[in-house]
């Protein structure tokens, strides 16, 4: 007798500060306006999506010294946005990132237990770390943190927020006839902890949360990143979305999980994608390739490529071929903020040459080659097909789903490609849960022993 089939899991994230929203649409809409996070978290609810995923951004990013075009529409605050939405929605589970390099435990650990309070167990805490100086300089401790000690910040600050979610008894809360209710003597434990990173003493102010921990997630894709989820995370954030590449990674990552003491389904392996969908499959391109067109700006293309080359490009034509100087290996200071390539530039400038000299491409032409998202281009049926051969063929658990258009830009994908999905069997047609554990099929976390 065969598997029965498994089932797709997906998020929807918010068309952010990134590479590929398109902002010069006349149906683009406001990144900060409540409404937009409204729209779509409805409408990735009324998909019955697994959760709604917003991204963070601690700084505005700049370039030559300027604010980075994408950024002057503004990052407001994850968690506020999350708390709202769960007063207008349901039944959908609420991700948010937020940074374990530049917060600490006790105040985080708060935050997310009571936002699984209000939302009745559906808070997820997307776990990020950093070692930018650029985004420290705003915080009292700067850029201190070196980059190998990034996740041994993150795993502690995870176990101690842990502790502090475990402290009330799950029963800690009694009734009481006469006075209402009443905290059970001995109900709150103190958590006392100390380690390299955290030395704290506390006894929580809120009670265990419906899902008893948020869901959590980790975005890393080094082998620090991949050891870190598969102790810690019940579902990790990816840029692996080609299938050879998704099953390698999905290989990896799923292998890490028994000396944890952890089986396959405890982390759900969700790469970020991007779509395309038309009536044809040659539409569907056609589409793309205008899309591709309005998210790489020929200044954006300039940008992109001065990242690489570490030096003022302005005077190249866009449309012409890359530039005839070498990149300045040792450059500082022209992008802060938007990571420059950690790999060695010459090395990248003599692969990005390569490239562009095989295909013929010019320098907006080779952005627009190595700088996109997946993406799943095709009528509605073919992508949908596409994303259950992923799943079938483990090569992920799903995907983090991102329309190019804010905050319109899921609606196309629910009303057509998620009908197909249910008719293959392999996607849900109504919430059989409550919480987001029960969309992803975790389970509840389970009260540590006190």
């Amino acid at each position: 007798m065969s598997e029965p089939a498994k089932q797709v899991h997906l998020g929807a994230a918010f068309p952010g500060v990134n590479n590929h929203t398109v902002w010069s649409d006349p149906r683009s809409g406001s990144q900060i306006d409540f409404s937009s996070f409204r729209h779509l978290a409805r409408t990735a609810e009324r998909g019955k999506f697994d959760f709604f995923f917003l991204a963070e951004g601690l700084r505005l990013r700049e370039h030559r010294g300027k604010i980075f075009d994408l950024d002057v529409v503004g990052r407001p605050d994850t968690l506020p946005v999350l708390s709202a939405l769960a007063a207008v929605t349901d039944r959908i589970g609420l991700a948010g990132t937020v940074n374990a390099t530049f917060n600490e435990p006790f105040e985080l650990a708060r935050q997310f237990a009571t936002l699984d309070h209000l939302s009745g167990g559906r808070a997820a805490w997307n776990v990020v770390t950093s070692s930018d100086a650029f985004t420290g300089a705003n915080f009292r401790r700067g850029g201190f943190l070196d980059r190998a000690d990034r996740y041994t910040r993150a795993a502690e600050f995870v176990e101690v927020a842990r502790e502090l979610w475990d402290a009330w008894a799950p029963d800690a809360v009694a009734a009481d006839p006469a006075a209402g209710v009443f905290v059970k003597d001995g109900a709150i434990a103190e958590v006392r902890h100390r380690g390299r990173q955290f030395d704290i003493a506390a006894r929580p102010t809120v009670p265990r949360s419906p899902q008893g921990h948020p869901v959590l997630i980790q975005a890393g894709n080094s082998g620090d990143g991949r050891e870190f989820a598969a102790a810690t995370a019940d579902a990790i954030y990816t840029i692996h979305a080609e299938l050879a590449a998704g099953r390698a990674f999905y290989a990896d990552v799923k292998g890490r999980l028994a000396k944890y003491g952890r089986a396959p389904g405890h982390l759900k392996i969700l790469p970020q994608a991007t779509f395309v969908l038309g009536d044809t499959e040659e539409e569907a391109r056609e589409r793309a390739r205008h899309v591709r067109l309005q998210q790489v700006s020929p200044q954006g293309a300039i940008a992109q490529l001065e990242q690489v080359w570490g030096r003022d490009l302005s005077g190249y034509d866009p449309d012409g071929p890359l530039p005839d100087v070498e990149p300045l290996a040792d450059a500082v200071g022209i992008t802060r903020g938007r990571a420059r390539h950690q790999h060695d530039p010459l090395a990248v400038a003599r692969h990005w040459r390569e490239v562009a000299e095989a295909k013929k491409l010019s320098i907006r032409g080779l952005v627009i080659e190595l700088t996109g998202r997946h993406a799943f281009v095709g009528t509605p049926g073919q992508v949908a097909e596409e994303i259950n051969t992923h799943v079938q063929g483990d090569a992920c658990d799903g995907f983090i789903i991102s329309g190019h258009l804010t905050p319109t830009g899921l609606d196309e994908f629910v009303d057509t490609v998620i009908p197909e999905l249910q008719e293959r069997g392999v996607f849900r047609s109504e919430y059989h849960g409550t919480t987001l554990r029960d969309h992803l099929g975790l389970g509840p976390a389970p009260a540590s022993v006190r």
